[in-house]
């Protein structure tokens, strides 16, 4: 029965909170909802007709989702919902498939977020919470800078009324040329009000709680200004009729070959949602104290985005300006998100009537205020100047997002880490080691004035073993004694080495016969536990023509001493 318990609370963490929930914690809760509240519903429904999907199903997708990860997520504090980047990545999957915000856009935006689900669930499932390593940072940042870049200029086609398509730079750059004749005087003069608000707003009035609620103060008074003058009759375009209920629960038709197409977008939506929303949940984790869990941080992403798909809603992520705000707004548990979600609720309810004057302009002025804060090139200096691998991972991963589509440029810079890994592991650092006169510590024979003595060979590879790189070893070695006819004795020093794999067993086999041959011997020092417990068995350790030493220093004195009897 203790391991059933224990199972349940792994599975539920929001057993442990509430075991303990107080009035106290309900209050600050409750105070932290209303103000992301303010948030949330300008973003929500931005970020949906980011999606190219109807305003109405940001708020759909910021109800259900947000109660189920309260309930079975890790994190205190991560605000659970539409975000830009996922609602980008829904869009580039599925405007080539469909008409936007057609009947079979909208069914197939929900059948990919409940593929979004399914894999994060069987990831956290079997424990492929390690995956997030998979993709470097730089990788990770530059495709969140060129991702950025690329909402901030769709924004465009509504704060300029015109039809701009923003898949990539170049088709960008050509529609807006082709179409820069319909730009409208009025969308151009309320988009420019719009940004400006948002912007110098939170400078004038210089007090959190303002600049936290920016966004809704230009909501309403954006909705009251068109009521009064009927801008919209004018050309100004606006949300329009949203409809007013809770959405119904409704599982998108399976259809097999839409399947196959939406799978592989399905699972780099998953892997983002998973890294960023990880990454924001760490990002306050430690002034929470909260016990992060990435294995269960998959699976309620995976219940989340499957309870978005089958409640009419998209793929979500955590939300970084969310979170920072809930956690600074003094939420204590994930009982804050229950409360946003029950205030959506009562949103979609009764209030979503007087969302229908709400300037789409305002909507896309929110995103391309909020987004253009990551828009920024210093990181790809920075990088570039520290590691010009990283660098390069970096560049790619932004020329591919931006000049091809999401997907691919992810997929470029994840397959280039990988191959500047392999390259960075089959080039290890090799050194020849000499004794610091005076003391027991060995270093490069290149870098630092050692004493070393003529028929001892030491050698320190700074990198596990494997078929990457023995060879490369081998022959530094080979080239090492060819200019030493002297050498009786080799030395590995084995310090850094954490593994050897089969391969690199096989070439310390050979090298041991072939060093026999020449009448030198093989010795290896300060081998590693863990690496000692798979040689010890091994033809290698049998066959050794030398000695293994507890210590560098103890191998060179025994030497030493020998080759001078």
């Amino acid at each position: 029965m203790k391991k059933l318990n224990i199972k349940i609370s792994n599975i539920f963490p929001a057993i442990q909170w509430l075991k303990h929930y107080q009035y106290n914690s309900f209050k600050a809760d409750l105070i932290a909802a209303l103000i992301v509240l303010a948030m949330l519903v300008p973003q929500g429904m931005a970020y949906a007709m980011l999606a190219g999907l109807p305003p109405v199903m940001g708020i759909y997708a910021s109800i259900l989702p947000m109660i189920i990860y309260a309930f079975t997520g890790s994190s205190t504090t991560l605000s659970i919902g539409p975000v830009a980047i996922i609602s980008m990545m829904v869009f580039a999957t599925l405007n080539p498939l469909f008409p936007v915000a057609s009947e079979a856009y909208i069914e197939a935006a929900c059948l990919l977020a409940i593929l979004v689900g399914i894999i994060s669930f069987i990831l956290g499932i079997f424990r492929f919470g390690f995956l997030i390593q998979l993709i470097s940072h730089p990788v990770i940042q530059s495709f969140i800078i060129a991702s950025a870049l690329l909402i901030a200029l769709g924004q465009l086609k509504f704060l300029l009324n015109i039809p701009i398509k923003a898949n990539n730079i170049p088709e960008f750059i050509l529609s807006l040329v082709q179409n820069i004749h319909q730009l409208s005087f009025l969308s151009i003069s309320f988009s420019l009000a719009a940004i400006s608000m948002l912007i110098l707003l939170p400078k004038v009035v210089p007090s959190s709680f303002i600049a936290k609620t920016t966004p809704l103060v230009l909501v309403i008074s954006s909705i009251v200004m068109v009521y009064l003058t009927s801008l919209d009759q004018h050309g100004l375009k606006t949300v329009g009729v949203i409809p007013t209920g809770l959405p119904n629960f409704h599982f998108p038709t399976w259809d097999f070959a839409l399947v196959q197409k939406l799978l592989p977008s399905a699972f780099m939506i998953a892997m983002i949602s998973f890294v960023e929303s990880l990454a924001i949940a760490q990002a306050t984790a430690l002034q929470k104290r909260d016990d992060l869990n990435s294995n269960q941080e998959l699976i309620a992403l995976g219940l989340a985005n499957i309870a978005a798909g089958i409640n009419s809603g998209f793929a979500v992520s955590g939300s970084l300006s969310r979170t920072v705000v809930n956690a600074d707004a003094g939420a204590k548990t994930p009982m804050a998100g229950v409360l946003s979600s029950l205030f959506m609720i009562a949103v979609s309810l009764y209030f979503t009537g007087l969302f229908q004057n709400l300037p789409l302009t305002v909507l896309a002025a929110t995103i391309f205020v909020s987004i253009w804060k990551l828009v920024i090139f210093t990181p790809f200096y920075e990088t570039w100047k520290y590691s010009r691998a990283d660098g390069l991972a970096m560049i790619a991963t932004f020329l591919g997002v931006t000049c091809i589509d999401i997907s691919t440029g992810l997929i470029i810079g994840i397959v280039l880490t990988f191959i500047l890994l392999l390259w960075r592991i089959s080039r290890p650092h090799i050194a020849v080691i000499g004794l610091i006169e005076g003391t027991q510590h060995f270093r490069n024979v290149s870098r630092y004035d050692v004493v070393t003595i003529p028929t001892i060979t030491s050698f320190r590879v700074d990198e596990n073993l494997s078929f990457l790189n023995a060879y490369v070893f081998k022959g530094y070695i080979i080239t090492e004694l060819s200019h030493n006819k002297a050498v009786k004795h080799v030395v590995i020093n084995c310090s850094s080495i954490s593994n050897i794999d089969l391969s690199a067993l096989e070439m310390l086999e050979e090298l041991n016969r072939e060093l026999l041959i020449l009448d030198i011997k093989l010795h290896l020092s300060e081998i590693k536990s863990p690496v000692m417990d798979r040689l010890v068995d091994s033809k290698l350790i049998k066959e050794l023509t030398g000695q293994i030493f507890l210590s560098h220093y103890q191998a060179i004195q025994y030497l030493s001493s020998e080759s001078t009897v």
